[in-house]
């Protein structure tokens, strides 16, 4: 019988490496990823929907908007100017802090398919990155950096 003696490949020391970077980057924690996942979509919402408003009024270029360019079929423009002003500012606010997150990232979620769908189709890179941190914290949550985590902690983890 032949002693088999294990020689390293050279591809082992590469491998190595490899899976040293992956066993790092799984130690990311939850909290960072939820709470970017919340706030990058949601800087952008807010952003979209201050260009709706004039002060605490509707702007007419808003109203204007919806009539000529983005045209969503079976929406009056005025009520869908209003409907996205408010929604464009309530739900990133409520992402930012953390409450209702997983409401308001759905909300936006299909906001960004009606905007994908209806208004600009050739634009789902921006809309595919928007939705994927939008599933994020759908799927996993806030995390702990969220004020759905200190409620949850207060009246359901005991």
């Amino acid at each position: 019988m032949t002693d088999i003696v294990s020689v390293p490949s050279p591809a082992s020391a590469p491998l190595r490496l490899v899976r040293r970077a992956v066993s790092l980057l799984d130690r990311i924690p939850h909290a960072v990823v939820g709470l970017c996942a919340r706030l990058f979509p949601a800087a952008v919402f807010w952003q979209s929907g201050q260009t709706k408003v004039d002060g605490f009024a509707l702007s007419d270029s808003a109203v204007v908007l919806f009539r000529e360019d983005y045209k969503l079929p079976f929406v009056d423009p005025l009520i869908a100017a209003h409907a996205a002003a408010i929604a464009e500012h309530l739900f990133p606010a409520l992402l930012v802090v953390g409450l209702a997150s997983r409401a308001s990232a759905l909300a936006l979620l299909v906001m960004t398919a009606v905007i994908q769908i209806f208004v600009y189709p050739g634009a789902w890179p921006t809309h595919g990155v928007w939705a994927t941190c939008l599933l994020v914290v759908l799927a996993r949550g806030p995390g702990l950096v969220s004020l759905d985590h200190l409620i949850a902690r207060r009246f359901v983890g005991r």
